[in-house]
């Protein structure tokens, strides 16, 4: 089958793999139809690691997918052959204490599509996964595109279950890529009407307008902090941080409220990050870290197929697997008001 490498940093390779084969009862071989590109993939292509994830070439990456299914294992019962099917890249335990305490997404022994160390990634012609890794669609309601871009999603729904908001809630949105819109879909989707998004993409932002948001705000051009806060003097309830950045985490601490909550979701590049800790405490801020999702792909597929979310005005470019290469340096560089680059087979 034809995949796409990683061969060293900013370099790839379509290369030739062997076909993937069923080796469980429970286990379903998928051919690929469409791949979201993600900034944590971008990150592997630009510094061959995310903290201690550390890849070795060659590696395939990739985790945003939907595909087919072409074969089945003898005990896959909500599978069928023909099936358009959104794929969850976690595959979990079932049997450590995380799995046992319903934290499947913190699982002690979990394998996670294209994640170095655990299982190589989508980027590829077929894959294998396990059936409880998979959500059956309706093919006449979600598209391929909208099942692989649910993946995404469905961590914009957990983030904000995660918050624990009340409509009345002021919250604010730093960075406004796929994850961000993601964040604020579902929070438009809660009923949370004051939400405010900054990004240093205008075209970002005309899209986080177009989606809902109250005001929208380039750093690049004005003092976010300030701005905000014009309009919403008491501070926010809660900031999520989409970026992963420094320079975000600060304005995150300045915008917050006394008991505000900052959602920590963006990947940062770097080993460490600080906060400024005076301003912290005295505010009695609660942090949380969003470890990608929580049973929320169903709920986000049903957001789709429900209408009460519009996920196609994320999707800007397209390219063929062939082109991978090119779509990795356009995701990288921000270039042609990018949101999210698909890979389609």
């Amino acid at each position: 089958m034809k995949a796409v490498a990683l061969t060293g940093i900013r370099k790839m390779e379509l290369v030739d793999r062997p076909e993937p084969k069923i080796k469980s009862p429970n286990e379903v071989l998928l051919k690929l139809d469409a791949v979201g590109v993600c900034g944590s993939d971008v990150h592997y292509y630009v510094t061959g690691r995310i903290g201690s994830q550390v890849v070795e070439f060659p590696f395939i990456v990739g985790h945003e997918c939907a595909a087919t299914a072409v074969e089945v294992g003898d005990e896959v019962s909500r599978v069928k052959i023909g099936d358009r099917v959104a794929v969850d890249p976690a595959m979990v335990c079932h049997q450590c204490d995380q799995c046992k305490a319903g934290r499947e997404n913190t699982c002690r022994n979990l394998r996670f599509l294209g994640c170095p160390g655990q299982a190589e990634g989508c980027l590829c012609e077929y894959v294998v996964m396990p059936e409880d890794s998979l959500y059956p669609v309706d093919k006449n309601k979600i598209s391929a595109e909208q099942a692989a871009i649910a993946e995404p999603l469905s961590i914009g729904v957990y983030a904000v279950k995660q918050a624990g908001l009340k409509s009345t809630d002021d919250i604010v949105i730093l960075g406004s890529g796929p994850i961000g819109l993601s964040v604020l879909l579902s929070a438009k989707a809660d009923g949370i009407g004051n939400i405010y998004v900054t990004d240093k993409i205008d075209e970002r932002l005309q899209a986080a307008k177009t989606a809902g948001a109250k005001l929208t705000t380039n750093p690049l051009k004005t003092d976010v902090v300030s701005e905000i806060l014009k309009a919403q003097p008491m501070g926010m309830d809660a900031v999520f941080e989409c970026a992963g950045q420094q320079e975000t985490i600060d304005q995150a601490i300045e915008l917050l409220k006394p008991g505000g909550k900052l959602m920590l979701i963006g990947i940062p590049q770097v080993d460490r990050i600080s906060f400024i800790i005076d301003k912290m405490r005295r505010k009695e801020i609660t942090v949380i870290n969003v470890r990608r999702q929580k049973n929320c792909v169903q709920p986000a597929l049903d957001l789709i197929a429900d209408k009460k979310v519009d996920v196609d005005f994320m999707i800007t470019h397209r390219f063929p697997l062939e082109q991978t290469h090119q779509a990795f340096e356009l995701v990288d560089s921000y270039r042609n008001g990018v949101i999210k680059a698909m890979i389609e087979f």
